[in-house]
């Protein structure tokens, strides 16, 4: 089965502008991401709507398309680049651009999502943990995920799912697996072109979630259980405390 990771690029962000090409100890953040994915897949890209963007990936070495400006999601972004990209992939890899300490593990597992046949789109989920406590389980930012036994994803829910009855919220995480959604996505290539084309629905309009969508009109979504948390950057804040795991991390090797 043959592999293109597809790292969506936007350099208007209104909590974070520029944020692609924010320094990281030497290097844009874009490139950390890229360089992460390029360890375990050898067709990478980033798409991006600005050439600012474009320019840096050319000069660090890496894969720049650029893509309209009118893009919705990320999903929409990626399958524009992915028409433009030369020969013929099977699947494609959504890599969050703002997680520069995505791990080759993580992104192997979902790909052993496609290892059966029939899976259509996958993506990643992580089990809470009882010392992360009730306040990260509540979080709105981290939406939940129910599984069913085949390890496809039944819903997705800013709210805490499943509601545990006869029992204080204090002890739910004692009670039940909780997973948090890891927002990476991998899809077939036929797949990918259908639910670009689905219009938004009630569900994902509700929530914002767009993967609603896709279970709304009867797609599958395979998960691949990962231990490891990812660490976004959504604002100059979360790129303080990023800066400093790095510098750490390179102090240690």
């Amino acid at each position: 089965m043959k592999f293109v990771a597809i790292i969506p690029a936007r350099y208007a962000s209104t909590r974070f502008p520029g944020k692609p090409l924010a320094d990281m100890n030497g290097k844009y953040m874009i490139q950390r991401v890229y360089e992460q994915v390029k360890k375990c897949i050898q067709e990478v890209y980033v798409a991006t709507d600005d050439d600012r963007i474009a320019q840096a990936v050319t000069r660090f070495g890496g894969n720049a398309i650029m893509t309209s400006d009118k893009h919705r999601s990320g999903t929409d972004r990626c399958y524009e680049a992915l028409t433009k990209i030369a020969g013929r992939f099977d699947v494609v890899i959504n890599i969050q651009g703002d997680e520069p300490f995505i791990k080759p593990e993580q992104i192997e597992a979902i790909m052993a999502c496609f290892d059966t046949p029939d899976t259509e789109i996958a993506t990643l989920v992580r089990p809470f943990t009882e010392e992360e406590g009730f306040d990260a389980l509540f979080n709105s930012n981290s939406p939940k995920v129910v599984l069913n036994k085949k390890q496809e994803a039944i819903y997705f829910s800013r709210s805490i799912i499943p509601y545990i009855r006869n029992f204080s919220h204090t002890e739910w995480l004692k009670q039940h697996t909780f997973y948090k959604h890891i927002g990476m996505y991998a899809y077939r290539s036929d797949i990918l072109k259908e639910i670009t084309a689905l219009p938004q629905s009630p569900l994902e309009i509700a929530e914002s979630l767009e993967q609603l969508r896709w279970i709304e009109n009867g797609y599958k979504i395979k998960t691949g259980i990962t231990t490891q948390e990812t660490i976004g950057i959504d604002t100059p804040e979360d790129m303080e405390k990023a800066l400093k795991f790095l510098t750490e991390k390179e102090e240690l090797c």
